[in-house]
């Protein structure tokens, strides 16, 4: 296959084809960003007291695995958040924010082959858009698996017939999940480590959102597979700092899994990644050992959690998210709702079927809108309030 065919069913990506949907026409009113997400509350004040502190570490090659401090705050932070203790210099690798550990690691570890033939990447549908493009450019074929009402919004991966799990190679799975919230329980991520036991492939664990929820920490990957006694192999898990701490433009996370996959990433991020500069890791260690900036920003997102029960709790197809900062509405058409939010209200959207496939059992976010709660209390509440009006009004 040549390296041009194999992206050509790949669409344009979600936020040139909301510019494209939008901008020809006038907000209704001054614009409310909620289509992005982005995160606007404070960054805790002691970054850029680092970064200034270490700024003669800019003059320096930076170690692409990482720090030995970076490592060893990361892993400090997974054994208290999950119980789960990794070898900082084995199991640990920092990442430039994990889209690129996503990408990276399905070229890494993606195999030509499976079972004698073309591989299988499974996606959950909707999805974080770079799951796709990595399954593309290892060669292999994206399977999107929806993840609806009807199943919770999380994938039904084991529903899959015998044959397209015999050529899995990869699942990814966001928990809490972009966009809709959902959060995989003990249970799900038990089932599934026992399906990918069984068909032998790796579980890539997304769980950038990890750290904003409602009220019950969100089981994780490595929690639950190192508690079962799984192959360490079996599952890398995905974390990052902006969402957690407000840091977005730090471009710093990190994946964590077992010594002979972490090998096998950082091996190719050797030749094609580009390791976080000397002081951004110094302030990502900062970040990753400090837990009480983590907590206001829950409690900043807990208040948003309100207004949007407040505002949207009494209409239909609203659902209350257990995690994140995304509201996942179900408007009946997302580019319509988009398209009559913006003209009417100034409110930025996201259709849902920007982030999604059709399948042949349909298109699970063409119903949606997604809406990104990530400004401050009295913008999203101003939005949201226009939401409500226009779903009240018969947008749906």
């Amino acid at each position: 296959m040549q390296s041009a065919e194999r992206f050509e069913n790949l669409p344009e990506y979600a936020f040139p084809r909301l510019r494209a949907l939008l901008d020809p026409h006038a907000p209704g009113a001054d614009p409310v960003a909620m289509s992005i997400g982005e995160p606007t509350h404070p960054f805790p004040g002691f970054i850029a007291e680092t970064l200034a502190r270490e700024a003669a570490g800019y003059a320096k090659y930076p170690p692409n695995e990482g720090t030995p401090a970076l490592r060893e705050a990361i892993a400090g932070w997974v054994e208290r958040r999950y119980g789960a203790q990794l070898d900082p210099g084995r199991e640990i690798l920092p990442l430039n924010g994990t889209r690129e550990g996503l990408f990276m690691a399905c070229l890494a570890l993606c195999p030509e082959t499976k079972n004698g033939a073309r591989p299988v990447v499974l996606l959950p549908n909707p999805f974080y858009q770079c799951y796709a493009a990595a399954a593309l450019a290892a060669g292999a074929e994206p399977v999107y698996v929806n993840a609806t009402e009807a199943t919770g919004h999380l994938p039904d991966f084991a529903a899959l017939p015998a044959e397209t799990l015999s050529r899995t190679a990869v699942a990814y799975l966001c928990s809490p999940a972009n966009p809709q919230g959902a959060v995989a329980s003990p249970d799900y991520w038990r089932s599934l480590l026992a399906l990918a036991e069984t068909h032998d492939f790796r579980i890539f664990a997304d769980e950038c959102y990890s750290e904003i929820y409602r009220e019950t920490p969100p089981t994780g990957a490595l929690e639950v597979a190192r508690a079962a006694g799984t192959d360490p192999e079996r599952v890398l898990a995905f974390h990052s700092l902006s969402k957690r701490s407000n840091l977005p433009g730090l471009r710093s996370g990190f994946c964590a899994g077992g010594p002979g996959t972490i090998r096998a990433v950082h091996r190719l991020r050797s030749y094609g990644g580009a390791p976080s500069p000397l002081p951004v890791q110094a302030a990502a260690a900062a970040a990753w050992a400090d837990e009480a900036h983590v907590v206001a920003n829950r409690e900043l997102y807990a208040e948003k959690y309100a207004i949007a029960d407040e505002t949207l709790g009494n209409l239909p197809g609203y659902a209350a998210p257990e995690a994140g900062f995304f509201l996942w509405l179900k408007v009946g058409d997302g580019e319509k709702a988009a398209t009559a939010l913006w003209r009417g209200a100034g409110v930025r959207a996201l259709p849902g079927a920007y982030l999604s496939r059709e399948t042949p059992q349909g298109d699970p976010g063409k119903a949606y809108l997604r809406l990104a709660l990530v400004a401050d209390a009295a913008t999203t509440r101003r939005g949201l309030v226009a939401v409500a009006d226009l779903l009240r009004e018969g947008l749906a």
